[in-house]
C-alpha cells in the first residue's frame, strides 16, 4: 500500500476499499480494525487530499453499533494531527445517547489535537451537571493538555525522546533525575491533578522501554499499582500503556484486570487488547480465549481483536495496520 501513495487514483481506490471494510457490519471485526489502522496511517502521513479522505472514511465508522469500534474510531481521529477531525469528534462528544466509552475517547482525541478552539466544548462537558464521571475526568485532562500544548512552559521543558509515536493524553514528566519510586508516588497521589499523575504514568512508560532497561521491570510494577486507583479512566489508561509496552512483566496485572467481572468494561477491554499485544508469550492466548463468551459485548469484541493481534505477533508480519486492498486477501 505504501506505493499507492504515489498514485492518486490507486490511493483513492485504497481509501474507498478500506472504508467499505471498516463500515461493513458483515466484515469480521479484526479486518475492520486492520482497515481502521490503515486509514489512521493515511490520515496522519498522507498528502492533504488523501488525509482528508482518510479522516472522512474513519469518521464514517461512527455509524457502527459497536462501542468498541467507535471508541477506536475516535482514538484514530485524535492521532491524525489534522483539524479536519474536529467536527466528527465534537459531534460524538456532544451526543448524549452515545456510549460513554466513545464519548470519552472523543474528548481525549480533541485534547490530542491540541487546538485551543476545542477548550469551550471540553469545559462545557467537564462542568455539565449529571455528566458521567469518565467524561468529566477526560475533559479535565484534555483541557490541561491543550493548555500545556499552547503554553510557554512547554517550550522550556526538555522531554525525553519517547520510543512511542502516539499522541498521548499527557506528555511525560520533563527529563530529570526522578526515580521510578518518585514517579510511582506521583502516579498514586490522589490529591494531585489527574494531568500530573498522567505525566508520571507516561514517564514510567518511557522508563520501561526498551524492555531490557534496568528500570523497565520496576516501572511496570509501579504502573501496575495504578489498577488500585478509584478512577476507571485512570485504570483503563494503565492498561493502555501496558498495551504499548508489551512487557511480559505486565501479564499478571492485566490478567487480574480482565478476570475481574466487577471491573469496568472500559478497563477490561483495554486489558484484553494489551494482552493481545503480548500474544507471543506463553499462555496469553489461552487466557484470552476464556473470555470469548464474556457477558460484556465490548469485552467479547476486544478478545476477538486481541486474538487477531496475538496471531499477528506470532506471524512476525511487519505491520499490523496495513492490509491489502481486498479484505479477502488477509490471511
Amino acid at each position: 500500500m505504501a506505493s499507492d501513495t504515489d498514485n492518486p487514483a490507486a490511493s483513492t481506490s485504497t481509501i474507498t476499499s478500506l472504508r467499505e471494510s471498516l463500515c461493513s457490519e458483515s466484515t469480521p471485526l479484526p479486518i475492520r480494525f486492520r482497515a481502521l489502522f490503515s486509514l489512521k496511517h493515511l490520515a496522519r502521513h498522507g498528502a492533504d487530499d488523501e488525509a482528508i479522505a482518510a479522516i472522512d472514511a474513519i469518521a464514517a465508522g461512527f455509524a457502527s453499533p459497536s462501542a468498541l469500534l467507535k471508541h477506536e474510531v475516535a482514538y484514530c481521529l485524535g492521532q491524525s494531527a489534522n483539524l479536519a477531525a474536529v467536527a466528527p469528534l465534537q459531534k460524538a462528544l456532544s451526543d448524549l445517547q452515545e456510549d460513554p466509552m466513545c464519548r470519552h475517547e472523543a474528548a481525549e482525541a480533541l485534547g490530542a489535537l491540541g487546538d485551543a478552539g476545542n477548550l469551550d466544548i471540553l469545559r462545557r462537558f467537564r462542568d455539565r451537571e449529571g455528566e458521567d464521571v469518565v467524561i468529566k475526568e477526560t475533559c479535565e485532562i484534555a483541557i490541561a493538555r491543550i493548555e500545556w500544548e499552547n503554553s510557554d512552559e512547554r517550550k522550556q521543558e526538555k522531554l525525553r525522546q519517547s520510543d512511542f509515536a502516539s499522541v498521548d493524553p499527557a506528555p511525560p514528566m520533563p527529563e530529570s533525575e526522578q526515580t521510578v519510586e518518585e514517579l510511582g508516588k506521583t502516579l498514586m497521589n490522589t490529591s494531585a491533578p489527574l494531568f500530573l499523575r498522567y505525566r508520571a504514568m507516561f514517564a514510567l512508560r518511557d522508563l520501561a522501554s526498551p524492555p531490557d532497561l534496568p528500570t523497565a521491570v520496576p516501572a511496570v510494577h509501579a504502573l501496575a499499582e495504578g489498577f488500585a486507583d478509584s478512577s476507571a479512566l485512570f485504570r483503563h489508561e494503565i492498561a493502555f500503556v501496558f498495551g504499548q509496552l508489551s512487557h511480559p512483566a505486565s501479564i499478571p496485572a492485566l490478567t487480574l484486570a480482565l478476570s475481574n467481572v466487577e471491573e469496568a468494561s472500559m478497563v477490561r477491554h483495554e486489558a484484553a487488547e494489551a494482552l493481545g499485544s503480548l500474544g507471543e508469550e506463553e499462555g496469553v492466548e489461552d487466557i484470552l480465549k476464556r473470555f470469548l463468551h464474556d457477558k460484556e459485548k465490548v469485552v467479547r469484541e476486544s478478545v476477538i481483536v486481541a486474538l487477531d493481534m496475538a496471531e499477528f505477533e506470532q506471524s512476525h508480519q511487519s505491520e499490523y495496520a496495513l492490509i491489502p486492498e481486498a479484505p479477502k486477501a488477509v490471511a
